[in-house]
């Protein structure tokens, strides 16, 4: 279980924010959890710290939006870290 405090939704704006930056670990979690295969509610216990079955709704909220924002940071959030305005041509 992450030591980290989740929101229930990731950020969902154009520019990195330090939710990200605190974040990162927990995101390449996430994407390594989804390119596994593994089950949603077990990804939200491990990494996000909520039980999926005492509050499924917000569980998969929690998921489905920072497994969004994980997603994001390896198409454009990560131009922001490196300093670039524009994400490189891959």
């Amino acid at each position: 279980m992450s030591t980290s405090q989740f929101a229930d939704r990731a950020p969902n704006i154009s520019q990195l924010t330090a939710y990200d930056e605190s974040h990162l670990t927990d995101y390449l979690r996430l994407l390594d959890a989804d390119e596994e295969g593994a089950d949603w509610r077990e990804t939200a216990a491990c990494i996000l710290g909520i039980d999926a079955a005492a509050e499924p709704r917000r569980a998969k909220t929690m998921h489905d939006s920072h497994l969004a924002r994980a997603q994001w940071m390896t198409e454009v959030g990560y131009a922001h870290l490196l300093g670039c305005e524009r994400p490189l041509k891959r």
